[in-house]
């Protein structure tokens, strides 16, 4: 999952790397990326808490949970917006599949 301000795909750093932060912006997980961490006003477009104002939300199976407070409530999902769709992510893993599945038939061996 990209960052959703500037959408940085995280990678996988040898030595643990800047974490990442996680919220809630209109009922869909989001990630934040170090870099958008430090330079841009992140928590003004993310879900709050009903009850504490809290950024601190997980959405997970039709439900969101404050980690701030521990309020769980059910995920509204007329206001959920369909996923992005990543053009090049999308090629990237067409592409290894077809190496994989290509791998897998090998040669045939007629009898």
């Amino acid at each position: 999952m990209p960052c959703y301000l500037c959408g940085a795909r995280p990678s996988d750093p040898a030595g643990g790397g800047e974490p990442w932060k996680r919220g809630v912006r209109r009922e869909r997980q989001v990630l934040i990326c170090p870099d958008c961490l430090v330079s841009r006003d992140w928590k003004a477009d993310l879900d709050r808490c009903g009850c504490c104002r809290s950024t601190f939300l997980i959405s997970r199976l039709g439900e969101i949970e404050c980690h701030g407070c521990g309020e769980v409530r059910p995920q509204a999902v007329s206001a959920v917006e369909p996923p992005r769709v990543d053009a090049a992510l999308t090629n990237e893993v067409e592409q290894a599949l077809s190496r994989v599945l290509s791998g897998l038939a090998g040669p045939r061996v007629r009898r």
